[in-house]
């Protein structure tokens, strides 16, 4: 596997490069979660790159930057392992040169939910770091993981806004066995923190056993989703529509029930998309 530090030196590759191109843009700290998109990538795609950066202009608190998890020689290994050909990780001054003043910015869907919390900067940073890596890569296919549902729409419209050549794969949420989604912050929850912050996946279980049951009004699945929390606050517990992201009152067809919680230091999110009875054969899903 060849690992490339520079814009030039990664278009210099795509140029010569034969066959279609996946790419799994990550911030590193590797779990079963990146090694699933990677596979993937793998068994479709001719040419598989991986992408590694720690985008500052995503995180809105100083301390999250500071505190997100960093090994880039553990995370080049298991990349070559799962069979990519680069590992691209360029630097900070690489991706955004002193005098850099542009943004990418989708409205509407980065203003609710996640970008509320994580503050109006946190899209905008997301939609301009990705779109500078499909403008650099070229990818055919890019890979990215369900648990990021909002992110997911919020790319999605970018890419259909711009008419940008690319296709988004999203592949299911990889949990551990006892339901926790994998998450490269997991890392840092304690003993107790890693045992409460099983409230996120009881919460959507939750929120598909009422459904399950017949209940159809939002404001109840809600209801039973933060009882199933136990003492657990979320900063947010959503039923939305899975590609607008608007609110929902009534559960009819899909629904993407959302969560985010602090446990102790460390932020969480979690989704599950429901399917109810009324969901149209041939229907949309991520």
């Amino acid at each position: 596997m060849r690992i490339v530090r520079t814009n030039s030196e990664m278009r210099a590759f795509v140029r010569q490069a034969s066959g279609s191109i996946g790419l799994v843009p990550t911030m590193g700290a590797f779990h079963g979660g990146h090694h699933s998109l990677i596979r993937a990538a793998r068994e479709r795609c001719h040419v598989v790159v991986v992408s590694l950066f720690v985008n500052p202009a995503q995180f809105e608190e100083a301390s999250d930057l500071d505190a997100y998890p960093r090994d880039e020689a553990r995370d080049a290994a298991e990349a070559a392992e799962l069979g990519a050909d680069v590992l691209y990780a360029p630097s900070v001054e690489e991706v955004y040169p002193r005098g850099f003043a542009t943004s990418v910015r989708v409205e509407g869907l980065s203003d609710v939910l996640e970008g509320v919390e994580r503050g109006p900067g946190h899209f905008a940073g997301v939609c301009t770091v990705v779109t500078k890596l499909l403008n650099v890569v070229q990818p055919d296919v890019a890979f990215f993981g369900q648990k990021d549902a909002q992110q997911v729409a919020v790319l999605r419209r970018m890419v259909r806004d711009l008419d940008l050549p690319v296709e988004l794969a999203v592949l299911p949420t990889v949990r551990e066995p006892d339901g926790l989604a994998l998450s490269s912050r997991n890392v840092r929850l304690n003993p107790d923190e890693r045992r409460r912050a099983l409230a996120l996946s009881r919460a959507l279980r939750a929120a598909e056993a009422a459904i399950a049951g017949g209940e159809r009004e939002a404001a109840a699945v809600a209801a039973a989703a933060r009882e199933a929390m136990n003492g657990v606050d979320p900063e947010y517990l959503a039923l939305v529509d899975p590609d607008s992201f608007q609110p929902i009152t009534t559960v009819d067809g899909r629904v993407l029930v959302a969560v985010a919680a602090r446990i102790g230091a460390t932020r969480l999110i979690d989704n599950t998309i429901i399917h109810t009875a009324a969901t149209p054969a041939g229907a949309p899903t991520t």
